[in-house]
């Protein structure tokens, strides 16, 4: 039995509320579990210089964490002066991620920058937030298309959400909260389209090396929970 009394292939309890900023062109708070991530879309009337007159936008995304979002405070990493290497990959991954699901051009010469604060962490952060942040992404789009400044569905190509799996204790299980990511054999996420195409796989043995056999396992969990995760994007975006 897992420690948190889930069956191998059940999400834990799953949340997004929209519209929860009030300057925010698009927002989202999205919760797993006890792990709460807020996701605000900006639109900027410009591009990076490298996008300039090319007749194409830009999605990216900034992540962190507050300091309280985990059992000790952290020190903010702007009272460092530099971003941690976690950091950046994290909110690398979250723009790609975004990126392969928007037609760039649609969107124009403007940018849309997602932002990812963890309020509360729990394992599956990053996860969360790809998930969370496409709401608020979309939301944001709604909000140019009321003014006249694109047409959302030619912009949004598909949806895109995000989970982690694991083999535990020799058992391969879906979204892995802080207990038994930190005890993981192999810990894994999966980026993936509502269609089902393939975004992003990471994977790591902890261990002993994971087999082909246990990753396919963990694939066939994650197309299932993101199929679950897509379908409350579309029940709320729709609401």
């Amino acid at each position: 039995m897992r420690p948190s009394k889930r069956q191998n292939d059940e999400l834990r309890p799953v949340s997004m509320e929209r519209g929860v900023s009030r300057h925010a062109e698009g927002s989202c708070l999205v919760k797993f579990g006890d792990t709460h991530v807020l996701c605000t879309a900006s639109l900027e009337e410009r591009v990076p210089g490298w996008l300039k007159n090319s007749g194409k936008g830009w999605v990216t995304a900034e992540y962190g964490m507050l300091p309280r979002a985990t059992g000790e405070r952290m020190r903010r990493e702007a009272a460092s002066g530099k971003q941690s290497g976690r950091t950046q990959e994290i909110q690398r991954l979250i723009g790609r991620s975004l990126r392969a699901v928007v037609d760039l051009g649609a969107l124009g010469e403007r940018q849309i920058t997602v932002d990812c604060d963890v309020i509360q962490a729990d394992g599956g952060t990053r996860t969360a937030a790809i998930t969370g942040a496409f709401v608020a992404l979309s939301d944001c789009l709604a909000w140019m298309e009321s003014r006249g400044m694109v047409v959302r569905s030619k912009v949004l190509k598909d949806h895109v959400a995000a989970i982690s799996c694991g083999i535990s204790a020799g058992t391969a299980v879906l979204d892995l909260d802080y207990i038994e990511d930190s005890a993981a054999e192999t810990d894994a996420n999966f980026v993936m389209t509502g269609r089902g195409g393939i975004v992003e796989i990471q994977g790591t043995a902890e261990g002993e090396p994971f087999t082909e056999g246990q990753l396919a396992e963990l694939l066939s969990l994650a197309k299932s929970g993101i199929a679950d995760l897509v379908e409350r994007q579309r029940a709320l975006i729709a609401g």
